[in-house]
């Protein structure tokens, strides 16, 4: 625990302007991102008395070891910054947004030549265009389901499409004019392009241009006589009209609005928003926030409006024009203005005082406390048994803390090949996989370890040899080429001076857990001792009897099945056995695929991949000029012509052989 004082800024250093700030702990992790109006007085704040902090801002002053400040020219630009930051380096000290469940969304690839339909969850990915949250997948798919009579765009997979191309014949979609069938060109890129934008502006809320549209074509029709084509229009209408009624009208008709509700006490809090468009509920979306800081209601409205809309600033197409909260933000001009920015037009934060906004307003407040009940009841007694199961694990390996954070290690191979490592990383008690890592086992002699117990040493020295380079303040440690990982930049200091972020290994464990007995645990033993590590603890845990194994102890540590010291244990080695065999599989599968591609020089897995997208086979490769292969993005007549002399014919090569995707070319 440190004293903030020995951190503390001399008087006159901290500007009186607007900014950013960040607390760092000792290892040079970012635990806390805030913004002020006044750097000066919101940082002096934190070093006033510690007995007179909040409990939390009092862990959080003396668990930091040193603060830094930016300043910014406005109030809207440090809210745009301190998200940017909270989002880069995730302080355990920040408000946490967890989605009370994954929310599934229907999203239009706009940025692909020809933009497919489809339902997706998690991260949100750049020039694709979403629709919702809803509540159900299926809901998600009957509306689509109904929506491709009147926009047949593309819904199937890469791999499909593909196919359906090379064999020139469309897949069942578009037999029955549910797809407009690009991949066998019945639609140009650009058609297609159109009817997918048209796909989108009927579901963000524009259906009279399309239902006037398709009313005119049928009497345009029907005034032709031709009647069976009116009557495909006549249905097409009713299609877009029954897709429309899913949706219950809850506001007049052109609304378009968030509402948020909020529920919680002082430790935790359940969040929802109904986003309203056209008057129509369109999506539903929850969180529980843990606060680890000390926020009142105003700031963690503010908060959430950052989680919500941070990460639309690409378009701001999902930022509406109206805001309804229960309470203002604190800076809620700062937050007008930066939502204006984002939208590209006025956007009004409020809370509701009347009418039918206000009753809706009160659903959603029902619906938060409805979800603040269930996460209550499924997770009821969680913090307090992550705590006791850190406590019971402190007490049985004679821990002078609780550990905080654990690695465990685990070896993954077939017979001694393709021998793969995994770290898995828990902190608190929960996986933090932004900090997994793999490693590809080497041996002694390049050609992999002899058994486990070798490759456990080699993982444990490599990875420690990584923390004692990163952090080494003077650069006097060290490592080789060979011991390198490909992509590792093996340089000195906690934090990268180009990005600002922590290197890969600058934090060390309060426990490594190993797979395996006494052999596995005297080998991690031993790579600790050889790099004069004498503050990480060591066990192993085995998987017969569950056993926990300490370094030179000739018996092992034993808890109760019912232990939840034991189950955490468990867990943690589950986890890093499933990350390891992943990888294993993963350089397997590798390793047992051959490209008759591979031995071309200067021929690369990038390349290879062209000339299979641009080519389709490789029969129709080797039956490609010089010419035709050098047109190809990438290629130049000499690697073209190394290409044409590798697929020529010859005595021992088989008439009809197959391409099979190289090492290169799969997906990690």
């Amino acid at each position: 625990m440190a004293d903030p004082a020995t951190y503390r800024p001399a008087p006159g250093e901290i500007p009186d302007s607007p900014g950013v700030y960040r607390f760092r702990d000792g290892d040079g992790r970012v635990i806390y991102v805030g913004k002020a109006k006044s750097l000066r007085q919101r940082l002096n704040s934190y070093f006033q008395d510690v007995a007179g902090l909040h409990p939390r801002t009092q862990t959080m002053v003396t668990t930091a070891a040193s603060v830094q400040w930016t300043v910014v020219g406005t109030e809207v630009e440090a809210l745009a910054l301190e998200y940017s930051w909270i989002k880069e380096f995730d302080p355990r000290f920040n408000v946490k947004y967890r989605d009370d469940k994954s929310y599934p969304y229907l999203a239009v690839t706009l940025a692909d030549e020809f933009p497919r339909v489809q339902v997706m969850r998690g991260a949100k990915r750049k020039g694709t265009r979403y629709f919702g949250p809803y509540a159900h997948a299926w809901a998600i798919r009957e509306t689509v389901d109904l929506l491709l009579r009147v926009f047949p765009v593309r819904t199937c997979s890469a791999g499909v499409f593909k196919r359906a191309h090379q064999q020139g014949r469309p897949c069942l979609l578009g037999y029955i004019d549910k797809c407009s069938a690009p991949c066998v060109g019945r639609i140009s890129p650009e058609d297609h392009h159109r009817l997918a934008q048209d796909f989108c502006d009927f579901m963000a809320g524009d259906t009279t241009r399309f239902e006037k549209r398709l009313t005119r074509r049928m009497q345009e029709a029907a005034a032709e006589l031709d009647y069976e084509r009116a009557a495909r229009l006549r249905d097409d209408i009713q299609t877009l009209r029954r897709a429309t009624e899913r949706n219950a009208v809850v506001l007049p008709d052109g609304t378009e609005a968030d509402v948020f509700g909020l529920a919680g006490d002082d430790l935790e809090a359940a969040v929802q928003v109904f986003h309203v468009r056209d008057g129509r509920i369109r999506g539903q979306r929850g969180w529980v926030v843990e606060k680890v800081e000390d926020v009142d209601d105003a700031g963690l409205v503010e908060h959430l409006l950052q989680q919500v809309y941070g990460t639309d600033e690409a378009d701001g197409t999902a930022v509406p024009r109206e805001v309804l909260v229960p309470v203002l933000p604190t800076d809620v001009d700062q937050v007008e203005s930066w939502l204006t920015g984002l939208r590209g037009s006025r956007v009004r934060v409020r809370v509701p005082q009347r009418g039918d906004k206000r009753e809706l307003a009160a659903t959603v407040h029902r619906n938060a406390e409805h979800a603040l009940n269930l996460h209550r009841t499924r997770r009821a007694g969680d913090l307090t048994s992550r705590s006791q199961a850190l406590r019971e694990i402190q007490e049985a390996l004679g821990l002078d803390t609780a550990p905080l954070r654990i690695e465990c290690y685990d070896v993954s191979h077939n017979q001694g090949t393709y021998q793969s490592a995994s770290m898995v990383v828990f902190e608190d008690g929960l996986a933090r996989k932004s900090e997994y890592r793999l490693f590809s086992v080497r041996g002694r002699h390049g050609e992999g370890a002899a058994d486990d117990t070798e490759a456990m040493h080699e993982v444990i020295t490599r990875r420690f040899r990584r923390y004692l380079a990163e952090r080494s303040e003077s650069g006097d440690v060290e490592l080789g080429d060979a011991d390198a990982e490909d992509g590792e930049r093996l340089v000195s200091g906690p934090i990268d001076e180009t990005t600002g972020r922590p290197r890969r290994f600058a934090y060390p464990p309060n426990l490594v857990v190993v797979d395996g007995g006494p052999p596995q645990v005297a080998a991690a033993a031993r790579a600790l001792e050889e790099l004069g590590i004498d503050d990480v603890a060591l066990c192993g845990l085995a998987k017969r009897l569950e056993e926990v194994w300490v370094p030179g102890d000739d018996y092992p540590v034993i808890l109760q099945r019912s232990s939840e010291g034991l189950y955490l244990l468990q867990r943690v080695r589950d986890e890093a056995h499933r990350f390891a065999i992943t990888a294993h599989r993963k350089r397997r599968s590798k390793g047992m695929t051959v490209s008759v591609l591979d031995d071309v020089p200067g021929l690369g897995p990038a390349r290879q991949k062209a000339l299979l997208r641009h080519f389709g086979s490789v029969k129709r490769l080797r039956a490609a000029s010089v010419e035709e292969i050098a047109s190809v993005p990438g290629m130049g007549e000499r690697t073209a012509a190394a290409v044409v002399a590798a697929l020529a014919p010859d005595d021992t090569a088989a008439p009809t052989e197959a391409l099979a995707p190289s090492a290169g070319m799969l997906g990690t």
